[in-house]
């Protein structure tokens, strides 16, 4: 599913415009980053945690010389999945308590 996609999808689920749906959309996403870049650390409830961490820096090999080269440590963004998302994506047949996200 694109970004687009889920724009439609919502559009018609709540008879809105695509226009203001994909603003909405848009400016979450970019709420997102904005809050990754300047805390580190977004948890939104019963979806997940998104978290920025550093990877050390590291020997690697390229892989047509065989040569050793260094590996720069890096800034990372990871997602841990909430409850309810792991146990419907774990366990589709389940029913969950059908709250919101």
């Amino acid at each position: 599913m694109t970004k687009n996609d889920m724009v439609l999808r919502i559009a018609k689920e709540m008879d809105m415009r695509q226009t203001d749906i994909k603003r909405i959309v848009q400016m979450t996403l970019d709420g997102v980053i904005d809050v990754l870049a300047s805390e580190q650390r977004l948890e939104l409830r019963n979806f997940g945690v998104f978290e920025v961490r550093v990877r050390k820096p590291r020997k690697a090999r390229n892989p047509r010389t065989g040569q050793e080269v260094m590996v720069p440590e890096r800034k990372v963004v990871t997602f841990k999945p909430g409850k309810m998302m792991e146990d419907k994506i774990c366990n589709p047949s389940a029913q969950t308590d059908g709250g919101a996200m």
